[in-house]
């Protein structure tokens, strides 16, 4: 609810409803009241997907949203971005530097030592 929260001053039913249909779309509906300390990294990057989609941006800028996890934690992660943007249209522009995240995406800008060195769409 924080990016609504923010912008509104207090919590409406609606942000508290909200809040709840993403954490049941991101599969953590079970661990609501938890603190994102408690949660396993691969949770608390699922909050941070519903989070990011709280306000229903057309773009959502992921930096290394798989860096720390392991395999099984960054497929689901990848899998829900895969997810949001068919269903809902939301962009995902991910930053990787996992190549097995890059050859799921629908295109990969490969860039080095800030020049663009390949743009190809897979």
């Amino acid at each position: 609810m924080l990016p609504a929260w923010g912008d509104e001053g207090f919590p409406s039913r609606l942000m508290k409803e909200r809040a709840k249909e993403l954490l049941e779309a991101v599969g953590l509906a079970d661990r609501m009241h938890y603190k994102t300390s408690e949660l396993a990294g691969g949770q608390q990057q699922r909050v941070a997907i519903a989070r990011a989609l709280s306000r229903r941006p057309p773009l959502v800028l992921a930096d290394e949203p798989t860096g720390n996890l392991d395999t099984e934690s960054s497929n689901e992660v990848f899998q829900l971005m895969r997810r949001f943007n068919q269903e809902i249209g939301t962009t995902f522009l991910v930053v990787t530097h996992d190549p097995r995240i890059a050859d799921r995406c629908d295109r990969i800008v490969e860039i080095v030592d800030g020049r663009i060195r390949s743009d190809r769409r897979t």
